[in-house]
């Protein structure tokens, strides 16, 4: 067996890593497997599906592994346990690497994977997305890592698309293959020793796909990584770039070697290459005659240890032989929070959709119903009462449904960060927080572009300590439906489910909030979706400040025969509110904040620290 082996880096010697599999099986467990923790074994409710079965194969330092086979095979489960991504209870036999076995966590932070999708923010320029990947992931300051990334768009051939966005779609943006380069450099950017691919050259045209292929054979060349991907159809000049090919056919791999030893194999069985067609295409019609040539643990048959003990399967643990250490992040969460909230804030104002819309949003829905309602606060009667009230429920209609525009962002993003925190980059509390205090100062200006026309018109409490408290509610409902909206983007797996659970949930808050049914006429089963509405405490805000207080002892609502018969105060009495009430109540909507927030985190962290 290689022992480990040093590749010349610039500055000195950097370890690389072998990788090898022994015996290595994967099936589908079943959910009740799944919650026990257990390797599928005991008695089979029915027929397992395995994806891999008694897979040997092996990755050098210096070469270009890559793993072929037809749809289904098993490529890309074979990359993932490789990578580390695939949790242990569900294989049984070795992961090595240099002849040790894999720890995980470790592995990951060490490793670059890349995935098929590019996940990258579309209003970042190429440079900005490898900058702030570099400065997340490397321990030094701003120059170093800048000094990074130049010679990393020189390597990847990137340097004139530098100041260029990403973009989205044909219309706008870099091409498909610069795109591809771009993923690939956001897992270089810490210049790991180990990098995983899953399909570099899909989606590309011949000479993309060329391109990214020669990238990364100069890498192997020049650096010593150690390269694995997977690959369905690649074309003969990229074939001939690989060192090793493990091809793969109904989970068991029937070739592990150079592409001349797969020619070889295929004459020796008495098959006639054609001209014009290349080797690796030709095995996968020829793959029965490989199958037929390996040992009988390849044939059609259960792997070794499935034979045994009655169906239970004698498991080699490998990814938890040696105490894990806690891991040890590049940044302190400050400047993790500090370098996502800039990125961020990229994001945002170059989204011209979310951000300028949302800001006329406020002003002109502000101007409109003070129009609407203008100087209603200044008359009295019934009638002037009953159509404040119907303000104040309207205006948290509007405020608490007008932030779910932010959901197919929040959604973009998810899929970036656990990408990002699956590699070690940042921690998910550095995200939450960085997000969280990034809204800040944006909800502030939006609630009061909304808050300014609208108090002033309708002709509200007059008075500037009135206004502000008006002015403070807003921005905390707001903040209150941005955490809602950003928790729940964290739960549902997409956008139309997430507008349908958002839609529903905001109706049902509506209803419980006192406006339409007093707490009293609800179902007592039904009461405590009356606490948990985000409507119930704003609402009761804006009436306390309106007719609250000592304005309230002298502010007369409603006259009979010249005499005033209900006064600002009596009407709260009415509504079983009190003055200590309007603090209170924003000590709850700050609590919904805060704990929508944490259930926020706690989903994040659940879906990006959860392997497979």
């Amino acid at each position: 067996m290689e022992l480990p082996v040093k590749a010349p880096v610039s500055g000195g010697q950097k370890t690389s890593y072998r990788l090898e599999t022994k015996n290595l099986s994967y099936k589908l467990c079943s959910k009740f497997d799944e919650l026990n923790f257990i390797y599928c074994g005991g008695p089979p409710r029915r027929a397992p599906k395995f994806i891999l079965r008694d897979v040997n194969c092996a990755a050098s330092p210096g070469e270009i592994t890559a793993i072929a086979g037809p749809s289904g095979a098993g490529k890309t489960t074979l990359l993932e346990i490789l990578s580390g991504k695939i949790s242990s209870r569900k294989v049984s036999g070795q992961v090595l690497v240099n002849s040790q076995p894999m720890n995980a966590r470790h592995f990951r932070r060490i490793s670059g994977y890349v995935t098929q999708d590019d996940s990258l923010f579309p209003l970042l320029t190429v440079k900005e997305t490898l900058l702030y990947s570099a400065l997340l992931r490397l321990p030094g300051g701003k120059k170093d890592a800048a000094n990074r990334v130049s010679r990393l768009l020189k390597e990847l051939g990137l340097e004139h698309v530098s100041d260029s966005r990403i973009g989205e779609g044909s219309n706008w943006g870099i091409s498909g293959g610069e795109k591809r380069r771009v993923s690939i450099g956001v897992d270089l950017v810490h210049d790991p020793a180990v990098v995983f691919i899953d399909e570099p050259t899909s989606g590309l045209d011949s000479a993309s796909a060329l391109h990214v292929a020669t990238l990364l054979k100069s890498m192997v060349l020049n650096q010593g990584k150690t390269i694995v991907l997977t690959i369905h159809q690649p074309g003969f000049r990229i074939l001939e770039l690989f060192d090793r090919l493990v091809l793969l056919s109904n989970g068991y791999a029937v070739h592990n070697g150079s592409l001349h030893f797969l020619e070889e194999r295929l004459k020796f069985s008495g098959h006639q290459i054609p001209l014009h067609v290349n080797v690796l295409e030709f095995s996968f019609d020829a793959i029965e005659s490989l199958s037929g040539q390996n040992s009988a643990s390849l044939n059609n048959q259960c792997p070794r240890e499935i034979r045994h003990n009655g169906g239970h399967i004698a498991r080699t643990l490998y990814f938890n032989n040696h105490q894990e250490k806690p891991l040890r992040f590049p940044r302190s969460i400050l400047e993790e929070v500090s370098i996502l909230g800039q990125r961020f804030c990229s994001n945002i104002f170059r989204t011209k959709q979310l951000f300028a819309t949302r800001v006329i949003q406020a002003l002109v829905a502000g101007l409109i119903l003070g129009t609407i309602f203008l100087n209603v606060g200044k008359k009295t009667g019934q009638v002037a009462l009953q159509t404040r009230i119907g303000f104040f429920a309207f205006s948290l209609t509007f405020l608490l449904s007008s932030t779910t525009e932010g959901l197919p962002i929040f959604l973009q993003e998810r899929r970036i960060l656990m990408r990002e925190t699956s590699r070690g980059a940042y921690r998910v509390s550095s995200y939450v927080l960085s997000n969280t205090l990034i809204f800040l100062p944006f909800l502030l200006m939006v609630a009061l572009l909304y808050s300014t026309p609208v108090y002033w018109l309708v002709g509200l409490r007059m008075s500037i300590h009135g206004f502000l408290y008006f002015s403070l509610v807003v921005w905390m409902v707001i903040l209150m439906s941005n955490s809602f909206v950003a928790c729940f983007s964290a739960l549902v797996p997409n956008f139309i489910m997430g507008t349908s659970v958002i839609s529903g949930l905001m109706g049902s808050f509506f209803l419980f909030s006192g406006y339409f049914i007093t707490k009293s006429k609800i179902p007592s089963y039904w009461v405590f979706m009356h606490y948990l509405s985000l409507f119930k405490y704003p609402f009761e805000c804006f009436l306390i400040n309106e007719y609250g207080g000592e304005h309230g002892y002298r502010r007369c609502l409603e006259f009979d025969k010249g005499e005033c018969i209900l006064y600002g105060s009596g009407f709260l009495r009415q509504q079983g509110l009190r003055d200590s009430q309007k603090w209170s109540n924003l000590a709850v909507m700050f609590g919904f904040i805060i704990g929508y927030r944490v259930l926020c985190f706690v989903i994040l962290w659940f879906r990006c620290y959860r392997r497979r």
